[in-house]
């Protein structure tokens, strides 16, 4: 009788983080937090990103509606507050809105 083999070849197997798959990040063992770990898991590291920093007077509605099904949205706030980032739709917010956000704050 003949075992049985399929198709598959014993090295099949390709590491997801190795291959930028998003959502999947190497679990950190050295207890070294990375602060922006997040970005591996945000939508517009997916996207055109001309669709984040439209020139002046651009549409912004497009990178907007991508922020609101991204699962690090807060985090990407929370990032774009703590740095003043002064360009560029983050965490759903232009840089206009994130001004008024700020005072509001205070």
């Amino acid at each position: 009788m003949t075992a049985y083999r399929s198709g598959v070849p014993d090295n099949w197997f390709v590491d997801p983080v190795n291959l930028g798959v998003p959502g999947v990040r190497r679990v950190d063992t050295d207890g070294d937090d990375n602060a922006l770990a997040w970005q591996t898991d945000a939508l517009c590291a997916q996207t055109d990103p001309e669709a984040f920093f439209p020139e002046k007077g651009g549409s912004t509605r497009d990178a907007k509606r991508i922020c609101t099904s991204c699962d690090v949205r807060g985090e990407c706030l929370e990032y774009a507050l703590q740095n003043d980032e002064r360009f560029g739709i983050w965490g759903g917010l232009s840089e206009r809105e994130r001004r008024k956000l700020k005072r509001r704050a205070v």
